[in-house]
């Protein structure tokens, strides 16, 4: 009588504990990992970031930053050296280059049709609509004792 008693209570232990790992399992979503792929499998750091990039909808930003960082091959060494992309304007399709004198901002704005089409080659068609071409910044303007009255100081050199 003892042994079908405690048969019975390992009986009844089990299945509660079979309930509980259910409703565990349920809450989770999930009813066993297995050896089937799941979405919880890992996942190659390449491929997981790809996945990021098109969940969120970065597929154009993370390209150009791409081209930011091949900026010299995809200008010239010698051009790459005088000019730098500052930023990329997404709502107007932008690319801000920054240029270290007046004459090689002219010369970028002279290039800047082919310059446009060679990254739209790159990018897909339309990525870049236009390039901003900006010459040198000046040196910070300090307003002080010495300053003469109605001049411009170095807003003058770099205009």
């Amino acid at each position: 009588m003892a042994r079908v008693a405690l048969r019975a209570a390992k009986e009844q232990a089990r299945q509660r504990g079979a309930e509980r790992q259910q409703r565990r399992e349920a809450r989770r979503g999930t009813l066993r990992s297995g050896a089937r792929r799941d979405g919880r499998d890992p996942l190659p750091l390449g491929a997981a970031v790809n996945g990021l990039i098109t969940e969120r909808g970065w597929e154009t930003p993370a390209a150009v930053g791409g081209v930011m960082g091949r900026w010299p091959q995809m200008v010239g060494p010698q051009v790459a050296q005088h000019c730098e992309p500052e930023r990329f304007d997404e709502e107007e399709r932008s690319l801000l280059v920054r240029c270290d004198s007046t004459a090689w901002a002219t010369q970028l704005r002279l290039l800047a049709p082919r310059l446009v089409a060679r990254l739209n080659e790159d990018l897909g068609q339309g990525t870049v609509r236009m390039i901003k071409v900006r010459g040198p910044r000046g040196p910070e303007q300090r307003f002080g004792p010495l300053r003469a009255p109605g001049s411009r100081g170095p807003g003058d050199t770099y205009g």
